[in-house]
């Protein structure tokens, strides 16, 4: 489980989707949402994480096999996890696939796959989830990045697709604020995520944390997860249209 996090009682019985939940930052977010009472609905390929995540927490979790970049799936999959709590409140449009990539690897078919993964799943789970969230009024957490504000140049379709998320809250927010729709983003730095030690971070890694961090010490997954769970919460009623920066200084 996710360490403790303050205590947000508005989210206990709520209906929560988390894309890309079964793993990483999307695990964490997931546990901490289960944590607070919610009913999470965690969508992901990796049915191996995503039934273990079940079993472990099966009071408050379901998993739900998902390729977000399926659209047709991914509206499915939202509605059944609608159907499943008989309600839904909160969206967290977490999936995303950083892998590292140069400018001259990448080929018309990898540029749509990295749009379809980390841009156009956001709109589409979105667009599934309006029909649910309106009925109440509901959250949509869009995850973003700083890599396009840090001047990170090693995967730049995935960098521009992230650019492109806050155009997307900034639009979704204004035309859906009648319903009481509350649309935010969340940006994280460098996150210590299981994939990014195992793949990307060494000591020039370390290194770069050190002099690029205001603060010491490493940015970890409960630390985006607790940023969530407050734009989540009633805490963050008058609050959209925003990007909530968790990168201990980097930016």
């Amino acid at each position: 489980m996710a360490e403790a996090q303050a205590s947000y009682p508005s989210l206990k019985g709520k209906g929560v989707v988390v894309t890309g939940g079964a793993s990483g930052i999307g695990r964490a977010i997931a546990e901490s949402f289960a944590e607070q009472g919610a009913r999470v609905a965690v969508l992901d390929m990796d049915e191996k994480a995503g039934k273990a995540l079940e079993d472990w927490h099966s009071d408050f979790i379901r998993f739900f096999p998902t390729d977000v970049s399926d659209t047709g799936r991914l509206a499915e999959a939202i509605g059944e996890a609608a159907k499943t709590f008989g309600r839904l409140d909160i969206l967290v449009a977490n999936a995303a696939n950083d892998t590292r990539h140069t400018i001259e690897e990448l080929t018309p078919e990898l540029w749509d796959e990295a749009m379809a993964v980390n841009l156009k799943h956001q709109f589409f789970a979105a667009k599934a989830a309006f029909p649910h969230l309106k009925k109440s009024g509901g959250s949509v957490i869009c995850m973003g990045s700083i890599s396009w504000l840090n001047n990170t140049t090693g995967m730049p379709a995935y960098t521009v697709a992230k650019a492109g998320i806050h155009g997307l809250v900034r639009t979704l927010a204004v035309l859906w604020g009648e319903h009481k729709i509350r649309v935010n983003a969340v940006l994280p730095g460098w996150t210590m995520t299981e994939r990014q030690q195992t793949l990307w971070v060494d000591e020039a890694a370390e290194a770069l944390m050190d002099e690029a961090q205001a603060l010491p010490g490493r940015v970890m997954p409960h630390d985006i997860a607790n940023a969530v769970l407050f734009l989540g919460s009633d805490q963050a009623a008058m609050i959209t249209k925003q990007a909530i920066v968790v990168d201990a200084g980097w930016v």
